[in-house]
């Protein structure tokens, strides 16, 4: 299933690569909504959320289904602006009746023909089936929902302030971190571009960005089957840091094909250092840091719920637990008077492709 863009007759100055601070923004929103789908910025994450204001915090979990699960088509602009403000002012440009489809589209997870068909705002079994779908997504989703129909002006505003006060609490300083980055591979693309075209240009993005044999249409390996013009308008490619492994496109009829896609990484991983590695076989050669590591994959545990459940005493589970978070393979995070340990799943994962390049190298 692909994602086909048709660039037919489009001349070659419209095929655009541009950094987005309001597309990175919405990436960084994404890891704190699900850092789950995205490990390696799982410690940037926690550090966030344990430095947000409660206010702020509360404003990102009403309004997450904007950046959730799926980009709302406004936060990933088809001209990005040098900054995050001149985004957010031509976000204020869009009408209500697009913006509130793109948000319901995010917030519903819902067929956007059918929003397109009517508007929720003006139509009312269009709103009703739109709260229907948002009702069955959840509370918050439906709660969401009623307030930007009853009141997009209000909502709109909402949303703006709290990205700006996101921007404040974390996005300038982590945009400046990211912008020499994004500058180094829009060179690189904007060069292959104009010396070799935009078949290798689109080459270096990804290997699920492909121009087609005729050239008349670039190729998105999505898991859907859609397809969408750039006549007159153009196509725009954004590179993001923060959106790692995320391939983000904007389709929808009505908007112009954008594209958001990760940038390599700078530099490849430092490799794992033969110490290191024996140090983790020898922590795992132990039955009890195994069993303990079994338990452990289930969730976070304390000290005294691993000694509990394999009849161990505090001392003798603290220090196998000790042994583990010595070999990098527990995290551990303090709550209260407690301690919880983690599994390191990415490192233990990776342990045996660890080993092997050691063996070779």
């Amino acid at each position: 299933m692909t994602l086909r863009i048709d660039i037919s007759g489009l001349p070659s100055e419209r095929v655009r690569f541009a950094a987005s601070p309001l597309a990175e923004l919405t990436a960084m929103l994404h890891v704190l909504a699900e850092p789950g789908h995205d490990p390696q910025f799982a410690d940037w994450a926690r550090d966030i959320w344990a430095g947000l204001r409660p206010e702020l915090a509360e404003r990102l979990r009403e309004a997450e289904f904007l950046w959730r699960s799926s980009q709302a088509d406004f936060l990933v602009p088809a001209r990005p602006r040098p900054t995050l403000a001149e985004e957010l002012n031509d976000v204020d440009r869009i009408g209500d009746e697009t913006y509130v489809t793109a948000a319901l589209v995010s917030t519903c997870g819902s067929n956007r023909v059918h929003l397109a068909a009517q508007s929720p705002l003006t139509d009312a079994t269009a709103r009703e089936w739109a709260l229907d779908l948002a009702q069955a997504r959840g509370p918050l989703q439906e709660a969401f929902a009623e307030r930007l129909l009853a009141d997009p002006a209000a909502v709109r505003a909402r949303v703006r302030h709290t990205l700006e006060q996101c921007a404040e609490a974390f996005f300038d300083a982590a945009w400046a971190g990211v912008a020499v980055q994004l500058a180094t591979d829009l060179r690189l693309k904007n060069d292959l571009l104009k010396r070799q075209g935009i078949g290798a240009a689109l080459a270096s993005v990804s290997e699920a960005v492909t121009l087609a044999p005729d050239g008349e249409r670039i190729i998105v390996d999505k898991l859907q089957d859609k397809s969408t013009a750039a006549h007159g308008t153009g196509v725009t490619f954004i590179p993001s840091v923060f959106g790692r492994p995320h391939l983000v496109a904007v389709h929808a009829p009505g908007w112009q094909p954008v594209v958001q896609y990760p940038v390599a990484e700078p530099d490849p991983s430092e490799p794992v250092s033969l110490e290191t590695i024996t140090l983790r076989l020898e922590a795992l050669a132990h039955p009890v840091r195994l069993r303990l590591l079994r338990t452990l994959a289930r969730g976070p545990h304390t000290t005294g719920e691993l000694a509990h459940a394999w009849e161990l005493s505090p001392p003798e589970a603290s220090r196998h637990l000790a042994v583990l978070r010595r070999a990098g393979l527990l995290t551990a995070r303090r709550q209260g008077r407690y301690v919880r340990y983690t599994l390191n799943m990415p490192d233990l994962t990776a342990l045996g492709a660890d080993l092997l390049a050691a063996v070779l190298r």
